[in-house]
């Protein structure tokens, strides 16, 4: 049992409670938030896409070379470019970086979004060609002899990419969406599933989903398993509540939420009552319908006042409540945590120091129980 960290940063300084500070691309910084992650300890940072955002590769190679070990997350939309050229340029990446680089698949939620960067499919068309685009991809980092293809969506011929990654077998895919064709297309090509932080129990079920997608394509082993929140914390459950409500006010007085990647037309659409086509928002907002407080420490009212515009779960309390209420999700089977703050570049610090910790030695005492515990009669625990 291992659990994995992953951050997420931007080329400037804002959130939702922060408007944008300094410029577009501001180098000094994106290098200084991406050491940040590494001096706290996760494991990669998820470099997101938005269709007026910069160039997350080109982002990414700017922080592979003023990091030593930190892991790249870099979100793609396919469709956009050809596969044969994505193939490439993380391979590429890849190789410069020395094997830290994982591609986060985002097939696209929102039609208007998409049309932005001249996309006019439907969303059951996109996962299709997603499917296709995957497939593509895998190949072109794992054949030796050249191949072509005459698909629904991309035609080649004798394509051979020189450069291969430095991982072996490839470069891991991780995979976001809620939807059926979410369920599907990611179940086939998945390495790592991304959720956003809903009540454990609809966590559960999505899981269970996924699984099932899994095993209908033909898997032995499914995906593993990312969901993601927005840890507030304070040395005492009064003071935590306290921050995570002048948080809540900030977001309302302000009413729009920021983004770590691009300007606000990136995220559709925004504020109460807002109507999103994308399932994984629609999912975060049933549960907010529900109630604000979820479980041990998961609270909606954020994804509430966004209109769950992207990760926008939060989990409140001291650091010791935080990291049981994520180990919570770790017993149901989640393997990777996705954590960013409000305040971006200081929580980092923060939940290096006080958050996890704590989550890894929960983890060490799961693996120490389970190695442990007596083994029945026919091998059984």
């Amino acid at each position: 049992m291992t659990v994995e960290f992953i951050g997420m940063i931007g080329t400037r300084d804002v959130s939702e409670v922060r408007p944008p500070s300094g410029p577009v691309v501001d180098p000094d910084y994106t290098r200084r938030f991406a050491r940040a992650h590494e001096e706290a300890g996760f494991d990669r940072i998820l470099i997101g896409y938005g269709s007026s955002s910069p160039d997350g590769a080109q982002v990414a190679a700017h922080v592979a070379a003023h990091t030593e070990k930190l892991g790249l997350l870099v979100a793609h939309r396919p469709g956009f470019v050809a596969p044969t050229l994505a193939a490439r340029t993380f391979a590429t990446l890849d190789q410069f970086s020395g094997g830290r680089v994982a591609v986060h698949i985002i097939t696209g939620g929102h039609d208007a979004e998409q049309r932005r960067d001249g996309d006019h499919l439907p969303k059951d068309e996109r996962y299709a060609r997603t499917d296709e685009y995957l497939d593509v991809l895998k190949r072109a980092w794992t054949e030796d002899e050249p191949f072509g293809l005459d698909g629904d969506y991309y035609r080649f011929a004798d394509f051979h990419a020189e450069v291969k990654p430095a991982q072996s077998p490839r470069i891991p895919l991780y995979f976001g969406g809620s939807s059926p064709a979410a369920y599907r297309v990611g179940g086939k090509h998945a390495d790592v599933f991304a959720l956003w932080g809903e009540p454990l129990a609809e966590t559960a079920e999505q899981i269970a989903s996924v699984r099932a997608a899994a095993l209908a394509a033909g898997r032995t082993t499914p995906p593993r398993i990312s969901v993601s929140f927005r840890p507030i914390l304070g040395a005492t459950e009064d003071a935590a509540w306290e921050r995570a409500h002048r948080i809540l006010e900030t977001i309302r007085s302000r009413g729009t939420a920021g983004s770590f990647v691009g300007s606000r037309r990136d995220i559709l659409p925004t504020g109460p009552g807002a109507n999103p086509q994308n399932t994984g928002s629609q999912r975060l907002l049933a549960a907010a319908a529900k109630g604000e407080l979820h479980d041990r420490a998961l609270w909606t009212a954020p994804a509430a006042a966004t209109g769950a515009a992207g990760n926008s779960t939060a989990l409140v309390g001291t650091p010791e409540t935080v990291a049981q209420a994520l180990l919570d999700y770790v017993d149901i089977g989640v393997t990777t945590l996705l954590i960013r703050g409000y305040d971006p570049l200081e929580d980092v610090a923060d939940y290096g120091e006080r958050l996890l910790p704590l989550v890894r030695a929960g983890v060490a005492r799961r693996e120490r129980a389970a190695a442990s515990a007596p083994v029945a009669v026919g091998g059984v625990r």
